[in-house]
């Protein structure tokens, strides 16, 4: 018995090291990506990366790591651990057998409940992550209303008034206490309804590719996957992922992103249709390069540590 709970255990210290390799090799990419998504002035990955670069030097591509190295590397071993622990509850459900192979749909039901409990631990990280990488974005005027009424009854012209780039928050813990001072818990999941739609069918497109390529690159039934073909078919599985959740990534970014000094979107569907208007349809697929691109190394390198690490505790 005692075998059997570190056996199911070790997914989840696993998940928790491939999710602190998967961080450092990604969050640069990321902050790219959430500047294209969620932010103004950058007319291409590009011109983002240039941008970042020249005016907060390589330092600016790491801003808000901190809180996803200590946090995402929870997140991602809850994922793991859910995942692996789901299959082996649906196959002893199914074929009285924990340790028998899940067939495709038992995949597929592990994935969606993978998906629908990731949101849980995610939403808040993600926010926080999101609010911490927009600090250095310039106050925009459609999102700032002043109320412009200085005391001899005047106005002043929105474009007359100097608002300097402070930071609005110091650090994570400094962010979520700002958050919950003035958004209330529920203000951390603050677009977790669009999170659902993304990371439901995103996991599915994420764990079953990475499943049938790894089965495709084995040389026979029996044999474990080479290291190498973990790593390719991991970065396969994560950039396929990627590429199909950006238009709920996007939502997803803007919702969080959403002006901190005064709302902008009053919900998902006011998001999509204040978006699709105002930029046209392709802004739904604003970063799906950068997503393309920071997939592969990430999951890459997440599956490649997650099955290394299984492999060694296992083999203890």
């Amino acid at each position: 018995m005692q075998s059997s709970k570190r056996f199911m255990l070790d997914d989840f210290l696993a998940g928790w090291i491939g999710g602190a390799s998967s961080v450092v090799v990604g969050h640069p990419l990321d902050t790219v990506k959430t500047r294209l998504q969620a932010g103004k002035g950058y007319k291409n990955t590009l011109h983002c990366i240039l941008t970042i670069y020249r005016k907060e030097t390589v330092m600016g591509f790491f801003k808000g790591m901190s809180f996803p190295l200590a946090s995402i590397t929870v997140y991602n071993s809850v994922v793991f651990g859910f995942f692996s622990n789901a299959q082996r509850l649906i196959s002893k459900y199914r074929y009285g057998d924990g340790r028998h192979p899940c067939g495709m749909l038992d995949l597929t039901v592990a994935s969606m409940l993978t998906g629908l409990v990731s949101v849980g631990l995610g939403a808040p990280v993600d926010l926080v992550k999101i609010r911490l990488q927009m600090q250095t974005q310039t106050v925009l005027a459609e999102n700032l209303q002043l109320a412009g009424n200085v005391s001899n009854g005047g106005n002043i012209p929105l474009r007359t008034v100097n608002i300097p780039n402070q930071r609005l928050y110091r650090g994570p813990l400094h962010c979520i206490s700002s958050i919950l001072q003035t958004e209330g818990l529920q203000g951390l999941y603050r677009g977790a309804g669009a999170m659902v739609l993304r990371d439901v069918p995103g996991y599915t497109l994420y764990f079953i590719p990475y499943t049938i390529l790894c089965n495709l690159l084995k040389p026979d039934a029996t044999s474990a996957p080479h290291p190498f073909s973990i790593w390719l078919a991991g970065g396969l599985a994560g950039s396929i992922s990627w590429i199909t959740a950006t238009p709920a990534d996007v939502v997803k970014s803007r919702m969080q992103a959403d002006a901190q000094l005064q709302r902008k979107y009053r919900g998902i569907v006011h998001c999509i249709i204040h978006s699709y208007k105002t930029e046209g349809v392709q802004v739904f697929f604003r970063g799906t390069s950068v997503n393309a691109i920071r997939g592969f190394p990430m999951s890459a390198t997440m599956f490649l540590s997650y099955e290394l690490s299984l492999q060694f505790f296992r083999s203890l």
